[in-house]
C-alpha cells in the first residue's frame, strides 16, 4: 500500500482543529517563550517532593563525569570510595576514574576483535542485523555493574590524584571518534582479507592501546601510597600495585560477589530466571553480563536492607531521562503535566515503554537514602547520589518518589548472599540468551 502524501485539505483541518481551541494558543503562547518544561512542570508534585529520609548514607561531595558517558564507573566507584574512606578514615577520597576508563577501553578493543573475528570465521555477512548493531554500538562510554567490577578484578583501582583526568577523559568524543575509524577499519580489513584475521586482530590492539595512552595517560603499575587521615595521623603503606590497593581497601566488602537483578517487565520472560544479552562484555575471560530478573518490589525490598542494615550505597541502572527535573534534582511520575499542555494521552506502561522502544537503562547511579513508613517496609521516597557535579540539585545529589522507582529503575546491585534459595538457585542455570540488540543490553 502506497504511503498517502499530507494534503492541503488535511493540513487546513489540522489548523482549523488546532484554532478551534483556545487553551492551544495559550499553551503555544507559554511553551515559545518559557519551554515545555517550565510550562508542565507540576507546582504542588515539585513543592511536596521533600528532601527528608529516614536513613541516609553520607558519601560527601559528589563527583562529575564531565562530558563523559562514564556514568556506570563513577556509580561503582562511589560505592567502593565509601568503603575505602572507613578503611582509611578519611573524609574525603576518589578513585581514578580514568584509570578504570582506560582499561575498560583496551579490553573492549581486544573483546570487541576477537568477538567480530570469530563472525567473520563463521561466514556471518558484513551488512547482517548482528554485524551492523556491533558495528553502531562499538567504543560508546556505557557499561555495566558486572563489567565494572571485571575491570576492578583485573586491574585493581588507584587513587585519583595518581592518575588524574586529562582532556579526552573528561570529554571522550575525539577520543571515541578515532577508536571506532580503528576497529571499523579492521572490520573491512578481515572481510577482505579473511586469512589474515589473527595479524589484523593483533595490529589493531597494538594501536588501540597507543591511541589510548596518547589520550590518556600511562597508567600506573605501582606506586608509593601514603595520607594523612581526617584525625591528622599519617600513614604509609609503601610501595603497592592497583591490585593489592584494590583487595586491601575495597575487597572487604566482597563487591565481586554481588549479583544484578533487573526488572524486565516483558511477560513472556520469566521472573526468577537469568537473562543474558549476546555479545555484551568487556574483559575477556571475565564475569558474564547476566541478570536475575525479579519483580521491582524485591529490588526496592534489597536496596531499603542494605541502606538500612548495612549502611553502605548501593549501584543501580535506570532511564534517568523521563519526569526529571535536572537543575532541582527530582524525579516522579507525576513531575511534569506533558499530556495536559499537548492535550495527549502518554499511557504506556513499562513494559509497553520497553518493548516499543520508548525507555531502556542509560544511567547509572548510586542509592544513599531512603524515607521508610513507620510499617518498617514501605518506601516513599529515595535520596540518590548522581555524578553530575555539585552546582545542582541538592549539592549533586537527587530526590526519587517510590512510584518513578516503580516505573523507570532496571537493574540494582546487591550481595548475593541476601537472595532467597529459589534465586540462588536460579543464578546456578543457564541463562536465557537475549539477542545483542534487546533493551535489557542497554548500557549506563
Amino acid at each position: 500500500m502506497a504511503i498517502e502524501p499530507l494534503s492541503q485539505e488535511a493540513l487546513d483541518g489540522l489548523r482549523q482543529d488546532f484554532d478551534s481551541k483556545g487553551t492551544n494558543r495559550l499553551a503555544m503562547n507559554a511553551v515559545t517563550a518559557a519551554g515545555i518544561e517550565k510550562v508542565a512542570r507540576n507546582y504542588d508534585r515539585a513543592r511536596l517532593l521533600q528532601r527528608r529520609f529516614s536513613v541516609t548514607v553520607d558519601n560527601g561531595e559528589v563527583t562529575s563525569q564531565e562530558r563523559s558517558g562514564r556514568c556506570w564507573l563513577f556509580s561503582s566507584l562511589n560505592v567502593a570510595r565509601f568503603i575505602a574512606k572507613k578503611n582509611l578514615n578519611l573524609k574525603e577520597f576518589e578513585f581514578s576514574q580514568n584509570y578504570a576508563m582506560y582499561y575498560d577501553k583496551l579490553e573492549r578493543v581486544n573483546y570487541f576483535l576477537q568477538d567480530v573475528a570469530e563472525l567473520v570465521r563463521a561466514g556471518e555477512p558484513n551488512d547482517s542485523r548482528l554485524v551492523q548493531h556491533l558495528l553502531a554500538d562499538v567504543m560508546g562510554d556505557g557499561g555495566q555493574w558486572t563489567m565494572a567490577l571485571n575491570v576492578y578484578k583485573k586491574y585493581g583501582a588507584v587513587p585519583k590524584d595518581l592518575f588524574p583526568e586529562t582532556v579526552s577523559s573528561s570529554n571522550t568524543g575525539s577520543m571515541n571518534k578515532q577508536l571506532r575509524a580503528l576497529l571499523h577499519t579492521a572490520v573491512a580489513h578481515m572481510y577482505a582479507n579473511p586469512g589474515q584475521i589473527d595479524q589484523i586482530v593483533a595490529e589493531t590492539r597494538a594501536a588501540g592501546h597507543r591511541i589510548l595512552t596518547i589520550h590518556l595517560g600511562e597508567p600506573p603499575v605501582k606506586f608509593d601510597w601514603e595520607w594523612t587521615d581526617k584525625d591528622g595521623e599519617f600513614h604509609r603503606d609503601g610501595e603497592i600495585t592497583p591490585q593489592e590497593f584494590w583487595a586491601k581497601y575495597v575487597g572487604t566488602a566482597d563487591l565481586e560477589d554481588y549479583v544484578c537483578l533487573v526488572d524486565d517487565p516483558r511477560q513472556e520472560h520469566p521472573k526468577g530466571k537469568k537473562i543474558a544479552i549476546e555479545h555484551l562484555g568487556n574483559v575477556a575471560g571475565g564475569d558474564p553480563t547476566e541478570y536475575l530478573n525479579v519483580p521491582v518490589q524485591f529490588m526496592k525490598d534489597c536496596v531499603r536492607e542494605i541502606l538500612s542494615e548495612q549502611g553502605i550505597p548501593v549501584w543501580f541502572g535506570a532511564d534517568c531521562g523521563p519526569m526529571m527535573d535536572r537543575e532541582n534534582g527530582a524525579w516522579a511520575t507525576d513531575l511534569f503535566e506533558y499530556g495536559r499542555v499537548y492535550d495527549v494521552d502518554f499511557d504506556l506502561d513499562k513494559e509497553e515503554r520497553v518493548r516499543f522502544g520508548e525507555s531502556a537503562m542509560n544511567h547509572a547511579m548510586a542509592f544513599v537514602g531512603v524515607d521508610v513508613a513507620d510499617d518498617g517496609t514501605t518506601t516513599r521516597r529515595w535520596r540518590v547520589e548522581n555524578s553530575w557535579g555539585a552546582k545542582i540539585a541538592d549539592k549533586g545529589y537527587f530526590t526519587m518518589s517510590d512510584d518513578w522507582f516503580s516505573e523507570y529503575v532496571y537493574e540494582v546491585a546487591v550481595p548475593k548472599a541476601m537472595l532467597p534459595a529459589e534465586y540462588q538457585a536460579a543464578l546456578a542455570e543457564p541463562a536465557i540468551s537475549l539477542p545483542a540488540w534487546d533493551p535489557m543490553g542497554a548500557l549506563a
